[in-house]
């Protein structure tokens, strides 16, 4: 019988994908069936309720076109990050983890203008079926974000010491899923009044 490391070692081989890889992916796969249940349950509401445009008005259309560029910015960041791994430059990493990390930061902050605007107004969850999904899905996607900060954060604080830097891969893909998801509620959200 094989130990646990050879067969985790087997099963690289055998895949030809690392084990953390290939976990990852199907960690995403499953929130992509979380994210994807939600916006397709949204769009067949969003198609026999016309009047959702006029709710979706309401909506502060330039902080999530702010949000949508700080979000990339931090994709590319944490791209440069994997590929300063790549290269043996940790700092480099550790820079664009934090870069990021501030990114994120930046994000969650817009994000809670946004509610306490939207919330002055008097658009809280239980106003209708459109705030209704609106507080869903961008608090789903902020929860999402928040834990890929804390993720991230931990991984930068392992590879300015050296130890792990292969799991900066593994917090990028997740960062841009998170990314991802943001770039398909931002236009079906602000963009569809």
């Amino acid at each position: 019988m094989a130990s646990s490391g050879q067969q985790e070692s087997l099963s690289y081989e055998r895949t030809g994908i690392p084990t953390g890889r290939l976990g990852m992916y199907w960690f995403l796969a499953g929130e992509t069936t979380v994210f994807g249940g939600l916006i397709f349950v949204y769009l067949l509401y969003r198609w026999r309720n016309p009047e959702w445009s006029e709710h979706a008005a309401h909506l502060i259309d330039l902080a999530g076109a702010f949000n949508t560029l700080i979000l990339v910015s931090t994709s590319v960041a944490m791209a440069r990050a994997h590929a300063a791994v790549q290269r043996d430059r940790l700092d480099l990493a550790v820079r664009n983890m934090g870069f990021t990390l501030v990114g994120a930061t930046v994000f969650l902050c817009v994000k809670a203008y946004e509610y306490s605007h939207e919330f002055a107004q008097g658009f809280v969850p239980s106003t209708n079926l459109f705030w209704s999904f609106y507080y869903t899905m961008t608090g789903l996607h902020a929860a999402h974000l928040l834990g890929g900060m804390v993720a991230i954060a931990i991984i930068l604080i392992g590879v300015r010491s050296g130890r792990n830097a292969h799991r900066v891969e593994y917090v990028g893909l997740y960062w841009h899923f998170v990314d991802t998801v943001w770039l398909c509620l931002f236009p079906l959200l602000y963009l569809a009044s």
